[in-house]
């Protein structure tokens, strides 16, 4: 396998997965909960994410044509959940204080939205099905980039051991206002989303 394309789908995938940009994501979505539980919690979302990854790399194309959604669509449909994810960060803790209510402690953000979309999103499925072409589709390079795909998810997961302590830096008040502000920052992705699957279309 060529050194060259190693690095390339490396890069490619650090960049589209982005871990250190999931650690302020993943301590709003588990604030309050305890180590043990976030590792879980983390492990997990990172598991189902390489599984879908995984299916989306071997059989994305022929999964989406059989079932005739195609690419835009998906990155459509990600961008308004997403956005539906960002109103809950925006509002759910104002709405709590004000009516008396406590926040969920079975509350499991590990499928939805931390393995997708977050870390397997449009971009990221996307990005396999790509990598899988340009591998040569012998069993070679379909497992290189499986690898690589592994590898980077490992990264991730250990950006997400490495939350506590950033954490503990920021605060209680410090968290909060960094999930307001994430909050607004996946209101703006999920509307590029959206953005970007209308374009892919061709209707504007």
């Amino acid at each position: 396998m060529d050194t060259a394309f190693l690095i390339t789908a490396f890069a490619t995938l650090f960049v589209v997965i982005d871990p250190p940009g999931l650690v302020p994501m993943f301590i709003a979505l588990t604030q309050g909960m305890d180590a043990d539980h976030r590792r879980r919690l983390g492990l997990r979302a990172c598991l189902i994410a390489g599984g879908l990854l995984t299916l989306f790399g071997l059989f994305g194309e022929s999964i989406l044509g059989f079932i005739g959604i195609s690419m835009s669509a998906f990155r459509i449909a990600g961008g308004i959940l997403l956005f539906l994810t960002a109103l809950d960060m925006l509002f759910e803790r104002r709405t709590q204080r004000r009516e008396g209510q406590h926040p969920d402690p079975h509350h499991d953000p590990s499928v939805f939205p931390l393995a997708t979309p977050l870390i397997a999103g449009p971009g990221a499925i996307a990005t396999m099905i790509l990598l899988m072409g340009q591998s040569g589709g012998g069993w070679q390079g379909t497992l290189t980039v499986l690898g690589l795909m592994f590898a980077m998810l490992t990264v991730t997961f250990l950006f997400f051991l490495a939350s506590p302590p950033l954490e503990r830096l920021l605060g209680r008040t410090g968290t909060v206002v960094i999930t307001r502000l994430l909050g607004m920052l996946l209101a703006a992705l999920s509307v590029q989303f959206v953005i970007d699957g209308v374009r892919e279309t061709g209707m504007v």
